[in-house]
């Protein structure tokens, strides 16, 4: 259900080397929610570095929404960074068994390439 990969790098340097993988990759960062910082700002404490950002390819969201509308609910796709036990860790829900759950088969080829492509982007930001 998880794709994960550790890195040596820290969550602020993976965070900058997904800035750069994301847009090589025809994906776009909608968004980047620092969670350590909202948390912060609502008057709870919590000490774990953890970004989540907003990814999504516009025209593979389109072929999946005239498909179905309600996997509007699923989008856009999150790939969240976190530091936990010494490591940072890269991880996102499959888009196979996210999609899977709307019943439409005929997403299948668009949740393999969009799975695809975000298992690219997180090995180049975890390694570049």
């Amino acid at each position: 259900m998880l794709i994960q990969l550790t890195t040596a790098k820290t969550v602020k340097e993976t965070a900058a080397a997904l800035q750069i993988a994301v847009p090589a990759h025809q994906f776009g960062v909608m968004q980047v929610h620092d969670l350590k910082e909202t948390m912060w700002k609502k008057g709870v404490d919590f000490d774990h570095e953890c970004l989540i950002f907003e990814v999504c390819q516009p025209e593979q969201a389109k072929k999946a929404l005239d498909q179905n509308m309600s996997v509007s609910t699923a989008l856009p796709c999150r790939i969240s960074v976190y530091e936990e036990g010494g490591r940072t860790t890269l991880a996102t829900l499959k888009p196979t068994t996210l999609l899977a759950m709307f019943n439409t088969p005929q997403l299948n080829d668009v949740a393999m390439e969009v799975e695809e492509t975000l298992m690219k982007i997180m090995t180049q930001a975890a390694s570049a």
